[in-house]
């Protein structure tokens, strides 16, 4: 029983020490992507100080046109960016980060228009976008290389279609995300008030297969837009962009289930909206939405940790017009926010405790920023 005690007091501490998180880095790199019909040119790249919340420009890619939305890979190596026109077309880029420099390296076609949104595989091999005008995702393959592939597999919708004659005359799809262990990606149609669900195995010719049930709908007219799941992966929260709201899934394996719908709207507003971001804080404790319209706002909640549910905390301009994409700092401490509309990028405190946006700290002047995306600097 001595020699047992001896181990265990020897054992613990070292275990304890093993299983310390790694800390996180002080220094990040911010990527911007941007609409090039103003001053903007292409992707300019930032360094981000997670001690003050400053940004200091590092460099930009010219001749990149409507960069509207980035992701970068898993080891950091390679970013891909929509480009948003008539005639959809995704690019790659080698990506330094140690100097925060881009290289490009080939586009391809997206097979329909205006694609708005970009995400990859863990594992590289695949990168999936959501065409806006189009309709439809498509899946491109990747190279060892970073260079993208011609185009495998898309999948639309061809209705019915909602209400709403001017924005859901047919399919508009905004998103198409992966599901935490990559099983699953989900695509967000505007046009038919889905939330589409699909099964993805890599190296198929065709990645993604249908499912049952195929999609959940959300209220008519709701529009559903972005998607981001909770610390625990046990819950989906999907906003909604002409209806300002958020509903809450519980999720299971590529299975949802509706419980719990939440207005982004202050009693008694009746201007112009349009819900567009939204983000889980890293500690899990609080969601994030943007509106923009006449609203340009950012509404915060708490989550009941036992049911993921959703409780109003807080309501806080973005300082500007039209908070397209913001971002969290992976250490939780500040919130950029890109105002599309009038040509600025703003870091805000966040309260970890409370989950409030404080003060602003920091301002940045770009052309039409959209997208906003952290990377680890090294």
């Amino acid at each position: 029983m001595k020699n047992f005690s001896l181990i265990a007091a020897i054992l613990l501490p070292i275990a304890a020490f093993a299983q310390k998180p790694k800390p996180l880095p002080k220094t990040f790199d911010v990527l911007v992507g941007t609409y090039t019909s103003g001053t903007s040119k292409g992707i300019s790249v930032f360094r981000f100080y997670a001690e003050t919340g400053r940004l200091a420009y590092l460099s930009q890619i010219d001749g990149v046109s409507n960069p509207s939305y980035l992701a970068v890979s898993a080891d950091n190596k390679f970013v891909y960016a929509v480009n948003e026109n008539d005639q959809g077309e995704v690019s790659s880029f080698n990506f330094d980060a140690k100097m925060g420099t881009l290289k490009f390296i080939n586009k391809q076609s997206t097979l329909g228009g205006s694609p708005c949104y970009v995400s990859v595989d863990k594992a590289n091999k695949s990168l999936f976008v959501a065409n806006y005008s189009g309709g439809n995702i498509a899946v491109l393959p990747l190279n060892e290389d970073g260079s993208i592939g011609q185009a495998v597999q898309t999948i639309g919708d061809s209705g019915p279609f909602g209400p709403n004659k001017e924005r859901q005359e047919k399919a508009h799809v905004h998103t198409a995300v992966l599901s935490p262990d990559e099983k699953y990606v989900f695509y967000t149609d505007l046009g038919t008030d889905k939330l589409h669900i699909t099964r993805y195995k890599p190296g198929k010719d065709s990645p993604l297969r249908g499912v049952k049930p195929p999609f959940v709908s959300v209220a008519p007219g709701g529009g559903p837009r972005h998607l981001d799941f909770s610390a625990d992966k046990k819950h989906l929260y999907l906003v909604q962009e002409m209806g300002s709201a958020v509903t809450m899934y519980d999720y299971d394996n590529g299975k949802l289930t509706e419980k719990q719908t939440v207005t982004l709207l202050k009693d008694g507003f009746t201007g112009a909206t349009g819900a567009a971001d939204i983000h889980v804080s890293p500690n899990g404790l609080f969601l994030y939405a943007s509106n923009r319209g006449d609203a340009n706002d950012i509404s915060v909640f708490s989550i009941n940790q036992e049911t993921g549910e959703l409780t109003f905390v807080d309501r806080r301009s973005t300082n500007g017009k039209a908070p397209r994409n913001f971002v969290i700092d992976p250490t939780g401490t500040f919130l950029i926010v890109a105002n599309q509309n009038t040509d600025a990028v703003y870091v805000y405190r966040l309260d970890k405790t409370t989950g409030k946006m404080l003060g602003i700290v920091y301002k940045i002047d770009i052309g039409n920023p959209v997208c906003l995306k952290f990377a680890p600097a090294q």
